[in-house]
């Protein structure tokens, strides 16, 4: 019979998946504010730069997180560090959704509006199970 349990990450795995994060999240930040620039994108409007300051806040705490995973991977610094990327991401798409800052064809608006608030109900429950995630650990530890 075959064992269908799944083992947890190895802390090499874990490591290796933290180095990608922080390195995806870097190339993210170069992208938009380097090489080749927000600005080249022809959907955004001037203003995109009232939500980069929560999009670079979003991709800043992701390498922060990543790079605490390598000191600390594994325990509670996973859902600790999920709710914290999380939060900022939330924060970021609701800050999306308020300004906008996309010039598409109705039809287009819409399926982008749906899919930010699909973001963002995402989020909420994100954050709902990582805390769960915490509280179960804290619990398993007394």
């Amino acid at each position: 019979m075959t064992d269908l349990r799944t083992r947890p990450p190895s802390t090499a795995g874990r490591r290796g998946g933290a180095v990608a994060a922080a390195l995806a999240n870097g190339v993210l930040l170069l992208l938009v504010h380097v090489w080749p620039g927000w600005e080249v994108v022809p959907f955004l409007t001037d203003d995109t730069t009232r939500v980069l300051r929560y999009v670079d806040a979003a991709l800043i705490a992701g390498i922060a997180v990543a790079l605490l995973q390598l000191v600390r991977p594994g325990g509670a610094s996973v859902p600790a560090g999920t709710v914290v990327t999380t939060a900022f991401g939330l924060a970021a798409t609701v800050r999306v959704l308020q300004v906008f800052p996309f010039d598409l064809d109705p039809g287009w608006e819409v399926v982008v509006r749906v899919v930010l608030w699909i973001g963002v109900a995402g989020g909420v429950v994100g954050i709902l199970v990582a805390l769960v995630a915490l509280l179960r650990l804290r619990a398993a530890r007394r």
